[in-house]
C-alpha cells in the first residue's frame, strides 16, 4: 500500500494528540472535537485509549482532520 499521499503517514496518534493539546489546550480542543475524553477529566492516556478503540473511529478521524487543518 502506498502511503505517500497520506499526510499523517509516520505520525503517531500520541504525537498528534500532544501537539493538539499543546496548541489548543484541553478546553478548546473539547470545543473543536466534541468528545468526553477532552471535556471530562482529560488525560492523555485516557484520550489515547478512547481514540484507539475501533468503535470510536469517527472520533479519531475528527482529531486527525483537526491536526491536518492546524499543522499541515
Amino acid at each position: 500500500m502506498d502511503n505517500s499521499n497520506n499526510p499523517l503517514h509516520g505520525i503517531k496518534l500520541k504525537d498528534i494528540l500532544e501537539q493538539l493539546i499543546e496548541h489548543y489546550g484541553y478546553e478548546e480542543l473539547g470545543k473543536k472535537v466534541r468528545i468526553n475524553c477532552f471535556n471530562s477529566n482529560p488525560h492523555l492516556k485516557s484520550c489515547l485509549k478512547f481514540l484507539r478503540n475501533v468503535d470510536h473511529e469517527w472520533a479519531r478521524i475528527k482529531v486527525e482532520d483537526l491536526y491536518i487543518k492546524t499543522f499541515k
